[in-house]
């Protein structure tokens, strides 16, 4: 669906609310001497913040996808292609995915030197996730390019979150579906029950609809932990908490369609009520100044990009950003 480009700027007010050798007992091979001991290991050389150009207050990009189709009818849509090609230049650029429900905590756990990326996907389609009868995923859906691309680059970890609707993955089936996803370390998230525009519903509305998707994603999966929602339409609710917390929801994240990467969690600018996302765009597609091509080449020839320190526990910076740490993470903090 098409939804409209929505500038983080506009929506600052939005409510924020983070060794070789055998193992011992192993028998030698035969003509071989038993060694008096397994040599040890040889330790691995950590690189400090300052060499690997550590900067965990920097951008991090939340892509967003929709549909992928040979046939691309939108904006939104991806051919299969346009996908795996996004997904090995993010490889060869040292992107690192990380779940919503990670980022926007702040448990970014991630080699040093590396950056984080977000990948989410709305609308819960087919050409996301799809099974086959042997329960593996069918050729081309999301979560297969995901699989291959992580084959081919270890590093590259295949995970993601989907914002989903009632009655997600049809082909599939929600139970199925939804549970192959948390059994594999994907995020199922809330996008509404039937795709509600917010902003056109009053208070009790909006929450009934939010609820609502959160109660056929705990049907379909009991014991899914939901802690992310991305706005249909990227349309806010008024009031704009409402989004975040209600009678049987509460969620550290909220996403936006927008136009530009998010701030770090760890930044005193970071509002998680109203993330920003980029959409997945090609360098001359429709709007291409918004979206992921070229993002991707604005970070990679700036100094602003997130670099991560390789320690989950810390967060390191140049110290000339220090004003921009929030301060709920001084005891992380660690300036070079």
């Amino acid at each position: 669906m098409r939804h409209p480009l929505v500038p983080l700027g506009a929506l600052a007010g939005a409510a924020a609310l983070l060794a070789t050798g055998c193992s011992p007992g192993t028998p030698p091979t035969a003509g071989q001497p038993r060694a008096a001991s397994s040599p040890a290991a040889a330790p691995v050389a950590v690189k400090g913040p300052a060499e690997v150009g550590a900067n965990e207050l920097g951008q991090v990009p939340v892509l967003m996808y929709h549909q992928l189709t040979e046939k691309p009818a939108s904006v939104y849509d991806r051919t299969p292609a346009d996908f795996r090609a996004e997904l090995e230049r993010l490889a060869r650029e040292d992107y690192v995915p990380v779940t919503a429900r990670d980022f926007q905590t702040g448990r970014i756990d991630i080699p040093a030197g590396t950056h984080p990326v977000v990948l989410t996907f709305d609308d819960s389609t087919n050409s996301q996730v799809r099974l086959g009868a042997d329960g593996a995923p069918a050729a081309d859906t999301a979560v297969a390019i995901l699989a291959e691309t992580a084959k081919k680059h270890p590093a590259f970890k295949p995970v993601a979150t989907f914002f989903v609707n009632a009655d997600a993955f049809s082909a599939t089936g929600s139970a199925k579906a939804l549970t192959w996803l948390k059994d594999h370390g994907y995020e199922v998230a809330n996008h509404t029950d039937r795709h509600e525009n917010l902003r056109s519903l009053d208070q009790a509305g909006a929450a009934r609809a939010i609820a609502a998707g959160q109660r056929a994603i705990e049907k379909a999966a009991p014991g899914t932990r939901v802690t992310s929602l991305a706005l249909p339409f990227g349309a806010m609710p008024e009031p704009a908490g409402v989004a975040a917390r209600g009678a049987g929801y509460r969620y550290d994240g909220v996403y936006l369609v927008g136009s530009n990467p998010s701030v770090s969690p760890f930044a005193k600018s970071f509002a998680p009520g109203a993330i920003p996302r980029i959409r997945s765009a090609g360098p001359k597609d429709e709007d291409a100044e918004f979206g992921s091509s070229r993002w991707l080449d604005k970070l990679a020839a700036g100094k602003n990009r997130y670099v991560s320190d390789g320690d989950p526990a810390t967060v390191a910076f140049p110290r000339a950003a220090q004003d921009e740490l929030s301060p709920a993470f001084a005891q992380r903090a660690r300036p070079y």
